[in-house]
């Protein structure tokens, strides 16, 4: 399965993947950059600013990835029962990228409906590109 994460709401995505991944089935996740989060746009940053660097030292963690696509994997991982052995094995069936891979550019991608933004009534959002961004990270 082969999902598309533009204009996708982030949690909506991952808990599908994280479903179709505890299933048995290997998750693709594409355009990372282009998912976004719900909520104001300080809100937003300042929370993951606060779980970067207020909450631990910087040589004990926790840690918090910079970069889109391995924090939309994160919030995936965040969906599966991680310490037990089927959550680990449906971590690794599940792949995030940022932009398309030469690898998947000719196969078809699906767009989860209930994810769209589309569905928003509120339009406040942040794209993951902007909150990598102010983190200081790189797309």
């Amino acid at each position: 399965m082969i999902i598309d994460a533009k204009d996708s709401i982030l949690g909506r995505v991952a808990a599908v993947a994280a479903k179709k991944a505890l299933l048995g089935e290997t998750v693709n996740i594409v355009n990372c950059e282009h998912a976004l989060i719900t909520g104001k746009k300080a809100n937003v940053i300042a929370e993951y600013k606060h779980r970067i660097f207020v909450r631990g030292t910087p040589r004990k963690g926790p840690h918090i990835t910079k970069q889109s696509d391995r924090l939309v994997r994160r919030t995936v991982r965040g969906m599966l029962p991680f310490k037990k052995t089927r959550g680990r094995e449906a971590f690794k069936r599940v792949m995030c990228y940022i932009g398309v891979p030469e690898k998947f550019a000719n196969q078809k991608f699906e767009k989860l409906d209930h994810a769209d933004m589309s569905k928003l009534t509120i339009l406040r959002y942040i794209y993951l590109k902007d909150l990598v961004k102010e983190l200081g990270g790189k797309i």
